[in-house]
């Protein structure tokens, strides 16, 4: 067990940090062009089935399901090898790296995300992110009925999740109440699914890299070093002037020239009393 650490970020890896639906579309392309359109057709439907009867996604699992129905096919056997050595590192969003590095300078960073026991430890450590976090690394089935070791293993008196999935959030949220804040990383095709948005309560803050750069346009400020700004719910471009003021005030009075991520995370804390 770790000392107890003021702060712990725990981060998602699928459609969070890593494009995952970019792998999907390159997993089908290959299926097609080395098989035939039928065959990715196939396996696709037993990587669906295999997923809603193990709750995560199960790479290796289905292509073994798909073997069973094809012993004789020798191109299987370099299946294995395509995703096992896939380029998860070209795959990475822009600056998820480089959000990881702030957030480790913040507090205890750890990414959580779900997944077997093979495939998705190995995405993890070939996108590079295992040792962007130093090897603080969970992976479950169903990371969401795990916060009692999260916290076994991280114990904090506050903690910070970051995912692209609302019902992650929400269901989190719900079991750690003031201890959670919740951060919804809109990006990948969950985070815009209208019925998962309708189904679930807003994050507390939203990542939305599409608004920083409007914000940076605006504004004619660098928010490069900051993957992503934060805030709370779904927030209009007026709402980020806002929290871009009250961040620039707060950075002031640090005696600091330039905004940073700690700078809007403090002024984010000011923002319902702000005017709307």
């Amino acid at each position: 067990m770790t000392s107890r650490n003021d702060i712990v970020f725990l981060v998602d890896c699928d459609n969070t940090l890593l494009d995952n639906d970019r792998v999907q579309s390159d997993l089908r392309d290959h299926l097609a062009r080395e098989f035939g359109t039928d065959s990715r057709d196939r396996y696709w439907a037993i990587f669906e089935s295999l997923r809603s009867e193990l709750g995560y996604a199960d790479y290796l699992g289905a292509l073994q399901r798909y073997r069973l129905g094809d012993m004789n096919d020798p191109r299987l056997l370099l299946m294995s090898s395509y995703l096992v050595d896939y380029p998860f590192a070209d795959r990475l969003y822009e600056g998820a790296l480089a959000a990881l590095e702030h957030l480790c300078c913040m507090g205890r960073t750890v990414i959580l995300s779900d997944g077997d026991v093979v495939f998705q430890p190995r995405k993890v450590q070939r996108a590079g992110l295992w040792e962007a976090v130093d090897g603080h690394v969970l992976i479950y089935i169903h990371k969401e009925r795990m916060l009692d070791a999260v916290a076994q293993r991280y114990p904090a008196r506050h903690y910070v999740v970051i995912d692209d999935k609302l019902r992650i959030l929400a269901a989190m949220k719900n079991a750690w109440r003031e201890r959670l804040t919740t951060v919804f990383a809109r990006q990948g095709h969950y985070a815009f699914d209208p019925v998962n948005i309708a189904s679930y309560p807003p994050a507390a803050m939203s990542l939305d890299s599409q608004l920083r750069e409007q914000v940076e346009k605006a504004t004619g400020r660098s928010f490069a070093s900051a993957p992503v700004i934060p805030l709370a719910g779904q927030a209009s471009a007026r709402a980020y002037y806002r929290v871009l003021r009250v961040a620039r005030t707060v950075a002031d009075l640090a005696g600091d020239q330039s905004v940073d991520m700690p700078h809007v995370a403090e002024a984010l804390q000011f923002r319902s009393e702000m005017p709307t």
